[in-house]
């Protein structure tokens, strides 16, 4: 019998070069199991959310960011906290994949939500938003303790989280995350009563 595969994607809600909530994604992927793989999927070329753009020629700069989300078995999502609020990157990146309404690439995804902040709060009040902001496209937002990194500049030391406390609760993080997709990988042996529970069909090219 082989040993379960499984497929993160990760995402960063800021395009700063030197970002902290980039480097503690990228010292997570680093740090994964040998069973898990985590591609960074860079918001910086998505289009702004515009409904009025909704043609096939502006939908095709957003394929490629569906196709990532269909593809991974879950989501690593992690966002600086700007005006005691998530990125204004990061919200627009979810705007663009979450429609149709209730039936997005989104639904009945797997989603970690991480924080950082310069303050020592970590970023509670951008957790808040993620978490509903997730919630409403019916993803699976992983319920746990939050995973937020306060003073986050001072625990990246050469583009890597150095903090070994930190490092251990997201890892628990993760595993919790990898939990919720084992048990969401159990849809085919379980009798779906309700709606929404049912998984969204896979969108076509330009859908």
């Amino acid at each position: 019998m082989h040993a379960q595969q499984f497929r993160l994607l990760g995402l960063s809600g800021s395009l700063r070069r030197d970002s902290a909530s980039t480097a503690v994604l990228r010292t997570t992927a680093a740090r994964l199991p040998a069973d898990v793989t985590m591609t960074i999927f860079g918001l910086d070329h998505l289009p702004l959310y515009n409904e009025d753009e909704d043609r096939a020629e502006v939908l095709s700069a957003i394929d490629a960011f569906k196709a990532a989300i269909v593809e991974a078995d879950g989501l690593v999502v992690i966002s600086p906290e700007f005006n005691h609020g998530m990125s204004g990157v990061l919200k627009n990146a979810v705007d663009l994949v979450s429609r149709p309404g209730y039936e997005s690439v989104l639904k009945n995804k797997p989603v970690l939500v991480m924080s950082t902040s310069n303050s020592p709060l970590g970023g509670v009040r951008a957790q808040q938003q993620l978490r509903e902001t997730f919630a409403s496209t019916l993803s699976r937002v992983v319920a746990r303790r939050q995973v937020v990194i306060g003073q986050a500049p001072k625990k990246v030391v050469d583009g890597k989280l150095a903090d070994e406390a930190a490092l251990a609760f997201i890892a628990d993080a993760i595993g919790d995350l990898l939990d919720e997709i084992s048990l969401l990988r159990q849809l085919p042996h379980i009798e779906v009563r309700g709606s929404l529970m049912r998984l969204a069909p896979v969108p076509t090219e330009r859908s």
